[in-house]
């Protein structure tokens, strides 16, 4: 659906010629000289990068009609994540390359938003932080107590995190999914 450069919003998906893009900032300038523009930083969306782009006030760009669809991980079928829309029961089969770093984070039966352009699998949007279990970590040992001391953990999705001393293996950990650090003990 074609809208012009004035009525960019923040989030806001674009098809343009180099891919698909998200708007992450615009600003709409009018110097005194010359015709009005309109300064953007695009994110793309398929490979994360961001870039800068300028256009000409009322240009018109397509608007991509972004699809966020509720879905839930059934299995690892191989390289393959197997999901269920949580309202038509439909099935979609995910390439682990599509998830990206997000599949560190995911475990049977999780619920997660996926954004579909299409029948494209451009992203996927993931809890702020999840549970998961330590599967491998050394002992803390007793009178170990130093403040702030951390020990690697690799966890039941095979994502290794640092954690504090006391934590032992089987517990259950909260992981912060944006930056993939440990917040607390479940």
């Amino acid at each position: 659906m074609p809208v012009t450069t004035n009525d960019l919003r923040n989030g806001m998906a674009l098809d343009l010629g180099e891919g698909l893009f998200s708007v992450v900032e615009f600003q709409h300038v009018k110097p005194g000289k010359g015709g009005a523009f309109v300064r953007t930083k695009l994110k793309n969306l398929r490979t994360q990068a961001v870039i800068e782009r300028t256009f000409r006030a009322d240009e018109r760009v397509e608007q991509a009609v972004i699809d966020k669809r509720e879905m839930q991980l059934l299995y690892r079928d191989g390289a393959e994540y197997v999901f269920m829309d949580v309202s038509s029961f439909e099935q979609l089969q995910v390439p682990a390359g599509v998830l990206g770093g997000a599949s560190q984070y995911l475990k049977d039966g999780d619920s997660v938003v996926i954004d579909m352009y299409g029948t494209e699998v451009v992203d996927v949007e993931l809890p702020a932080a999840v549970e998961l279990a330590v599967k491998d970590t050394e002992p803390g040992l007793q009178g170990d107590r130093v403040s702030g001391a951390r020990k690697p953990a690799v966890l039941e999705t095979g994502l290794t995190v640092s954690v504090p001393l006391f934590v032992n293996t089987g517990d259950m950990v909260k992981v912060d999914t944006r930056t993939g650090e440990y917040l607390t003990r479940v």
